[in-house]
């Protein structure tokens, strides 16, 4: 802006301040201004957008102190001839935040914080700005919850595919850097903010980075002990060996069979459980009695019962 421009308009009327106003003041009344007539505050109203611009405008010199004492001076003047501004006095390009002046945008950023772009309010076309993040919702199949999967999701029109992450639980949101919506001008864009749902498994449950199942044992195999073929999630069972007296609910332990992250790798958790026959012929009843009256006469449930101070 030339210094002539600077006799022409009363930057303290535009603002709404007197001649000695504080450094302190000034600020406080442009922040009240600006936030008023910001164009992201008033779509569409080039009134307000015009406003914005010249509030801008007398801040930008009257908050530099060489550049306020220099329109202080040619105002004291009156007028004069025409100057041009050089290094320490006017601003780049007819707008705030030339060389030598402290522009409106590193203004907000001293005062509210900044933002991408230099924009506190987000938008306004006043440097790149990032795009809007999506949000969207997706049912996963157990296993591709558990071992990771690609999906294909429709982003402005158009297909992409993005890479769920192994390990994801039902109801976890996790989020995409970048796959959300274009920026509008060469920013950033946005993130995609997927909603998972996972469907329960017939066999198998999440326990963190474990998978439970629970594999059924007969009498005489917790008994005796036995050799059993226990499932794993999505490939070949295991077999694991049933130690003589094994208890109902005794959790067995396959080692690097459960979900595998980047920081760690869960395992199988196999819960024996006793099947107890619903029908048996008279001649196993024989049998089974004979054999409960070979056992030593003691009570299973004398244990519980005296720590419940019932005996």
């Amino acid at each position: 802006m030339a210094n002539q421009d600077w006799f022409d308009k009363d930057f303290y009327k535009i603002l709404g301040v007197a001649k000695d106003v504080s450094e302190a003041e000034l600020k406080k009344v442009y922040r009240k201004l600006a936030r008023q007539f910001h164009p992201d505050s008033n779509p569409g109203d080039a009134k307000a957008e015009a406003r914005f611009k010249e509030i801008s405008e007398a801040y930008s010199v009257l908050s530099d102190p060489e550049q306020r004492r220099e329109y202080d001076q040619v105002r004291a003047m009156g007028g004069g001839a025409r100057f041009t501004g050089g290094a320490g006095g006017g601003f780049g390009g007819g707008f705030p935040g030339g060389a030598g002046g402290t522009g409106f945008e590193d203004v907000f950023s001293n005062l509210f914080g900044g933002g991408r772009g230099g924009n506190p309010f987000g938008g306004g076309g006043f440097g790149p700005q990032p795009g809007s993040d999506l949000s969207m919702s997706t049912t996963l199949n157990f296993i591709d919850g558990v071992n990771g999967t690609s999906i294909k999701v429709n982003i402005g029109g158009k297909d992409v595919s993005v890479n769920i992450p192994a390990g994801v639980s039902d109801g976890q949101k996790i989020r995409l850097r970048g796959k959300g919506q274009a920026s509008p001008n060469g920013g950033p864009a946005g993130d995609l903010i997927i909603n998972c749902a996972v469907k329960p498994h017939p066999v198998f449950t999440r326990d963190g980075e474990n998978i439970r199942v629970v594999v059924p044992i007969t009498y005489a195999e917790a008994v005796l002990g036995a050799t059993i073929l226990v499932p794993t999630l999505g490939g070949e069972p295991v077999k694991l060996k049933v130690a003589p007296g094994t208890p109902n609910g005794r959790v067995l332990r396959v080692k690097g069979r459960g979900v595998a992250t980047a920081k760690h790798t869960g395992d199988l958790l196999a819960t024996v459980e006793i099947a107890v026959p619903s029908h048996v012929s008279d001649k196993a009843k024989k049998a089974l009695e004979e054999f409960d009256g070979m056992l030593p006469e003691e009570d299973p449930r004398a244990e519980i019962l005296l720590k419940a101070g019932l005996l």
